[in-house]
């Protein structure tokens, strides 16, 4: 395996909420093991308003995230190489992925989506919080797991169950 951070990329079609919180979660909870980035298929232009404030209340720094299109992504313009592509919503699961390069590895992971919940207040606090509490779950499993080398046997199937979770 190698010693550079495993590039993980969080894809929705949107990018304003599912993916963000993924992208900040993964980035707190994996620390220097992981570069965490999320983009969108069809990107929303903004980050949903409760997505920011969930962050900042449970003390992440909000300032940087924006709503972007994975075609930044799609060549080596970042400065690295993908190892893996979670999708968490069906429709960009569903969707013809661009040719990644380095072929990482791709699983599914769907969530229901927060800003589904149009009206802000309690209910749509709530579909943020369960989305939030349910991909903590998700990424802690998967920084627990040791041998993370994306050609190992067994791994793909491993993080299939997570996304079960």
């Amino acid at each position: 395996m190698t010693s550079r951070p495993l590039s993980v990329l969080i894809l929705c079609t949107g990018n304003s909420a599912r993916s963000i919180l993924a992208e900040a979660l993964l980035n707190k909870i994996g620390g220097d093991r992981f570069l965490a980035l999320s983009a969108g298929s069809q990107p929303k232009g903004e980050v949903h308003p409760a997505a920011l404030e969930l962050l900042a209340e449970r003390g992440f720094e909000t300032g940087h995230f924006r709503s972007k299109s994975w075609d930044e992504f799609d060549d080596n313009s970042f400065g690295g190489q993908l190892d893996f592509i979670f999708t968490v919503c069906d429709s960009a699961a569903a969707e013809t992925c661009p040719v990644w390069p380095g072929h990482p590895m791709t699983v599914h992971w769907g969530i229901p989506d927060p800003a589904a919940v149009e009206t802000p207040g309690p209910q749509q606090r709530r579909a943020f919080e369960i989305a939030f509490d349910q991909l903590k779950q998700r990424i802690e499993a998967f920084v627990a797991i040791d041998n993370l080398d994306p050609q190992r046997d067994g791994l793909k199937a491993e993080l299939q169950a997570i996304g079960r979770l």
